[in-house]
């Protein structure tokens, strides 16, 4: 396995990584605003119903905030434990 090779994997595999994360934050972001959107025409429309949709918002909202964690974590293991660099050595060696 020749140097060059590695280090196209790792860069292609970082600039994957990166496209990874950003999705994810843009999607985090994009799933906050209509949370908080629905939440405001929630009110709007009742609001007597202001503390349970709080509750509701600040609860789906904290699910929202755990899937770019998650993402993040995926894209650690593909850093630091690039299971693509073993399948290429599998390949090169059979």
């Amino acid at each position: 396995m020749t140097p060059e090779l590695i280090t196209q994997l790792y860069g292609s595999t970082a600039l994957i990584v990166g496209i990874m994360l950003a999705a994810a934050g843009f999607a985090s972001a994009l799933g906050w605003a209509l949370i908080c959107s629905k939440y405001l025409e929630g009110i709007a429309r009742q609001p007597e119903m202001r503390p349970q949709l709080m509750t509701q918002m600040l609860f789906t909202g904290g699910l929202m905030e755990a899937f770019p964690m998650i993402i993040l974590g995926i894209s650690m293991w593909f850093i630091f434990a690039n299971p693509f660099l073993g399948a290429v050595k599998a390949a090169l060696a059979g």
